[in-house]
């Protein structure tokens, strides 16, 4: 069995189609980026982790780089759902999931990989969501796997990494063993689950 990452890509698309203009200079939970920064850094991560699902690897390796929301351009509404449906397409092939790839510069396992595309566009869903004062559907069953899914794969790393993993996320904040598994998935990754705009 492999993750479909269709239920958490689609959240987010339409999420982007929700964002509005006056919006884009709003902080966000995600490291101090606006929203146009923080929709920049989505539109390259799909790049790079659907190079990394179709194996089609990229001269950067697969590095993020810094977001910036000169990139974004005007058609940001339609590019960023159009990318997020290739990235859910990427990693629909059981055979993406086996063996290695290639991804922020490195080589890493395809399964690895693949749970680190999957907990990007759940938790930055969470962030554009929370940034826009949209609602994030943490509590839908078409989003059960895909929170199991990351919240697994980022607790294998915290486990290794229980200081924060520069590059990834900071270090855990605490979260009540009862609350949702999105709150405790974004504990993990350093993010307070009760953020909003100031």
């Amino acid at each position: 069995m492999t993750p479909d990452l269709r239920p958490a890509t689609s959240v987010l698309a339409e999420l982007v189609r929700g964002v509005r203009d006056n919006q884009l200079d709003a902080p966000t939970p995600c490291g101090g980026l606006t929203v146009a920064e923080l929709l920049d850094h989505i539109d390259s991560l799909c790049m790079a982790f659907t190079a990394a699902g179709t194996r089609e690897f990229r001269t950067d390796g697969g590095r993020a780089p810094v977001p910036d929301a000169s990139r974004l351009g005007t058609d940001w509404r339609d590019r960023l759902p159009a990318r997020l449906d290739e990235l859910a397409q990427a990693w629909r092939p059981s055979i993406a999931w086996v063996g290695t790839t290639q991804i922020g510069g490195g080589e890493l396992p395809a399964q690895a990989a693949g749970a680190s595309a999957v907990d990007e566009v759940v938790v930055h869903g969470w962030e554009l969501a929370v940034a826009t004062g949209q609602p994030f559907p943490g509590g839908d069953p078409s989003l059960t796997e895909a929170l199991e899914t990351a919240y697994d794969w980022v607790r294998s790393v915290v486990e290794q990494n229980p200081d924060g993993s520069p590059g990834l996320f900071g270090p855990p904040l605490p979260v009540p063993d009862h609350a949702p598994l999105l709150d405790q998935l974004l504990g993990l990754t350093g993010r307070y689950p009760g953020w909003r705009p100031t």
